[in-house]
């Protein structure tokens, strides 16, 4: 009964962390530029004295879908939304260089342009700071001009945005939601990214289907949690026959 106990168990276990990975991506569903994470149950034998008749359900992480968002127009000048396979660079928290395709720009109190979530932007010569100015357009190329204060001003080239298009393949999701590159190795600008200004591209969470998935799990996890009980039950009844003995 205990190995039946512990492979009811083990199930339940990762049934409950492929709902909390559900869970964070119907979280997400409004999230711009968020990509959904992916799961998938694999079976592992267990091996060991005797013949390998169990099998435990493991589950795969760490997966990100990585196709398109919807578009949605805003018409906002510093929402911007990036062409197929193109990533816009962001100086991370611990001060690494990560990749998001979130286009929901601002300049923060320091001047300093940033994402929604507060990334830094970055460009050729690393976070974007953006001097006082009437106006900021950001060109198709990323390349980025200001007016400055005063009748007449003319547009001056301020900085180009650092775009890129690492291979799928290469990247991974991180903790804190940014891309990064697996393999360590720098990514080079590519300068066939193009943005679209006034637009945002939304998260790639399909929320029908993550409902439809958590319903799914909860399921699943119901079942394991009756194994686990009717284990339980029948250890209980051979304990009465062998002590009635």
């Amino acid at each position: 009964m205990d190995r039946l106990l512990y492979t009811a168990m083990t199930g339940a276990r990762q049934t409950l962390l492929a709902q909390a990975q559900n869970n964070n991506n119907l979280a997400n569903v409004s999230t711009v530029g968020f990509r959904a994470e992916l799961s998938a149950f694999t079976d592992a034998p267990i091996y060991g004295p005797g013949h390998p008749s169990r099998v435990y359900s493991e589950l795969s992480l760490g997966a990100t879908d990585l196709s398109a968002g919807p578009l949605q127009t805003t018409g906002r000048e510093l929402d911007l939304a990036l062409s197929e396979g193109g990533w816009l660079a962001v100086q991370a928290p611990d001060g690494s260089e990560a990749y998001t395709r979130a286009g929901d720009l601002r300049i923060d109190a320091g001047g300093v342009l940033v994402t929604g979530a507060g990334h830094p932007v970055l460009g050729a010569g690393g976070p974007i700071a953006v001097p006082p100015a009437e106006k900021l357009e950001i060109a198709a190329d990323g390349g980025i001009h200001i007016i400055p204060p005063g009748e007449g001003a003319k547009p001056v080239p301020l900085e180009r945005l650092r775009l890129v298009r690492p291979e799928p393949a290469r990247l991974e999701k991180g903790y804190d939601g940014l891309m990064r590159v697996n393999d360590g190795q720098p990514v080079a600008d590519d300068a066939t990214v193009r943005v679209s200004s006034g637009a945002l591209e939304g998260s790639n969470v399909n929320a029908v289907g993550a409902l439809v998935e958590m319903i799914a799990l909860a399921r699943r996890y119901e079942a394991q949690v009756r194994m686990m009980r009717a284990a339980e039950d029948t250890d209980s009844a051979l304990t009465r026959v062998m002590g009635a003995d």
